[in-house]
């Protein structure tokens, strides 16, 4: 499908683990990432899909996923630290919400795996993922 991960027909993807239901999907024009978590929308500098691509294709290896809120410490070598990192091509944060520029390494590896960039893991926990 051409239009898929668009505003009008977004991803239905789930966490990896498998335990939670979201919709994801690409504002070309503002230029951010969307996941719409129930009731919470979460949001994510677009260029994090091309980013991070690149950076576990620079790795060429498995990558562990992380995942943590805002306000927590991410686990260093994880794809959440990358995607908070003050050497990351962002400069910083990818998530664009004050108080909900976490889980990066929850919601956008599914993006990326849906899209045919990357493989994740869909263990209970402590997954990761590669390049394709």
């Amino acid at each position: 499908m051409a239009d898929a991960g668009t505003r009008g027909n977004p991803w239905t993807l789930t966490t990896p683990p498998g335990t939670s239901e979201f919709t994801a999907f690409r504002d070309l024009d503002a230029e951010v990432l969307v996941v719409k978590v129930g009731k919470t929308e979460l949001r994510y500098h677009l260029s994090c899909i091309e980013d991070l691509t690149a950076m576990l294709k620079e790795r060429a290896d498995w990558v562990p996923l992380g995942g943590a809120d805002e306000q927590k410490e991410a686990t260093p070598g994880t794809v959440e630290a990358w995607g908070r990192d003050e050497n990351n091509p962002m400069g910083g944060w990818y998530g664009l919400k004050n108080g909900l520029r976490g889980r990066f390494g929850v919601y956008v590896p599914p993006v990326l795996e849906v899209m045919g960039l990357a493989e994740v893991e869909h263990n209970a926990k402590n997954n990761r993922m590669r390049a394709k």
